[in-house]
């Protein structure tokens, strides 16, 4: 029986990780086998480019970087998360393509970037968490983030959020929900979208 795939996708600063981490932590409870992972990854040649641009140590073209993205999450899906889904795991992905598709296209053209991405398979629910640029850029600042300056930063969150939104009337199972509500909150509202069955 194939497993679940959930991915929590959102700008920086809307508390995917927090999310994702209590949602494993709830299906542990159930019984599920649960696989938690993230992107862009720590494993293959892809990975390690995407990191070195990331820290500014390296240089590349936005498309080539895309391509970097699309190429570390292939190797994402043949060696993590397509084994795990058949063996009847469920997998939270901590980001996934729609990451690609917010961010991407703040240099690149969103078209180009979804062809890159086609041959990936569509999660079973993508939650995408939302929050005002100004509360994200609060959040990241506490967490000790080397954020630009602050309009900025503003400004290129308030970008992706309207892609992000953009994106839910383009792919199936995908729901947004509201981060500036409280931690456990947003979790009930996060497992008020999963399948009944999912872990019995």
């Amino acid at each position: 029986m194939r497993g679940y795939f959930i991915v929590i996708e959102g700008p920086d600063g809307v508390g995917k990780s927090v999310q994702a981490a209590l949602l494993r932590a709830y299906l542990d409870t159930r019984g599920c086998k649960v696989v938690l992972t993230k992107e862009p990854t720590k494993e293959g040649s892809a990975a390690s480019k995407i990191r070195e641009v990331l820290s500014r140590n390296s240089k590349a073209d936005p498309y080539e970087l895309q391509r970097l993205f699309a190429e570390d999450r292939r190797n994402h899906l043949e060696t993590v998360i397509k084994p795990a889904l058949a063996r009847g795991e469920t997998v939270i992905s901590d980001r996934y393509f729609f990451s690609s598709f917010a961010y991407g296209s703040l240099e690149c053209d969103l078209e180009k970037i979804v062809e890159l991405n086609k041959d990936f398979p569509i999660p079973d629910l993508t939650i995408v968490l939302s929050a005002s640029p100004e509360v994200c850029v609060d959040r990241m600042k506490k967490r000790g983030d080397k954020s630009p300056e602050f309009f900025e930063e503003a400004e290129k969150l308030k970008k992706v959020t309207e892609v992000y939104k953009s994106l839910m009337s383009k792919f199936p199972n995908m729901q947004l929900i509201d981060s500036e509500e409280g931690i456990e909150s947003i979790h009930q509202r996060i497992i008020s979208l999963l399948p009944e069955n999912l872990g019995v």
